[in-house]
């Protein structure tokens, strides 16, 4: 005799779903490439009050993607904010390569692209309106989200740069990823600085974050070309040079060098959420103001 599979109560549904789905949710692989998955924080009171706005708190080298879950969830609760933590693995191509999402694409990979189904899906189970988020990354997420800034930036409310070890700038005389010369037959974008002038931008990194092992570019690295090392020797020069950048092409940046730290990505979380939470308070002001049609 078969006997046929019972149908979960929708009481055990509920508890499934507030156990995996709010609060530190369980790890979802992405439905676009599930080479990619993703972790969340979302409010327990999720539904109770407006929608939540999104943040997206990109990894860096270590792919330590559950800490920055946890370093903004408290934020998330107190700002209704859903926190994404996306997670590109080392080696998706089977090569080892750590760096590949840094620099936007990897082969046949766009992690641009990548980002976004996984913010569309997001979208779709929580019932949010996406069309624009925040992104916060540190180290090789800083790396990931001044690129993706220059590549989308309409679909970003804020944007916090922390600490890349390479920077693009703005620069058309020189090819992506020292500047942006060859964006267009690269990515199929074409730098949009009007759009760019209308993202706060946020650029942090610590005073004492001086080590250059790790981001001195050699002619025999993977991703050396001309100019690797030109935009400064140490991590605060180099973002240096990026403000500079921006700010020649009328982006206003937030300029924040922070005392006493090295490179730890940990150590800054403080001064991001306060600048997301400022920016917050006057994208959500500006929204009450508009009249309803």
């Amino acid at each position: 005799m078969t006997i046929a599979a019972a149908t979960p109560a929708p009481e055990t549904e509920d508890r499934g779903s507030q156990i995996y789905d709010l609060g530190h949710t369980t790890i979802f692989a992405s439905r676009h490439d599930p080479r990619f998955s993703y972790c969340l924080y979302v409010p327990a009171n999720l539904g109770q009050e407006a929608k939540p706005d999104l943040v997206v708190a990109m990894h860096g080298t270590g792919r330590g993607f559950t800490s920055y879950r946890d370093a903004f969830s408290e934020f998330g609760r107190w700002n209704n904010c859903i926190i994404l933590c996306p997670l590109f693995p080392v080696g998706v191509r089977g090569d080892g390569n750590r760096d590949g999402f840094k620099y936007m694409q990897e082969a046949d990979i766009r992690y641009d692209q990548a980002l976004l189904a996984i913010v569309e899906e997001v979208g779709e189970r929580y019932a949010l309106n996406v069309d624009r988020f925040a992104l916060f990354g540190f180290s090789g997420g800083g790396h990931f989200a001044h690129r993706f800034l220059l590549l989308h930036p309409n679909r970003l409310w804020a944007a916090s740069i922390g600490a890349p070890g390479s920077v693009t700038l703005l620069d058309p005389t020189r090819d992506w990823w020292v500047g942006v010369r060859d964006m267009k037959e690269r990515f199929g974008i074409e730098p949009d600085i009007a759009a760019m002038r209308n993202v706060p931008v946020q650029m942090v990194v610590g005073a004492a974050d001086l080590e250059t092992w790790e981001i001195t570019h050699r002619e025999t690295g993977r991703h050396w070309m001309p100019g690797a090392n030109d935009a400064g020797r140490t991590r605060p020069e180099r973002l240096d040079s990026l403000r500079r950048s921006f700010e020649a092409a009328g982006v206003k940046v937030q300029f924040d060098l922070v005392p006493n730290v090295p490179h730890d990505g940990d150590r800054v979380v403080e001064h991001v959420e306060n600048f997301f939470a400022a920016v917050l308070k006057n994208r959500r002001t500006n929204k009450k103001a508009k009249p309803e049609v």
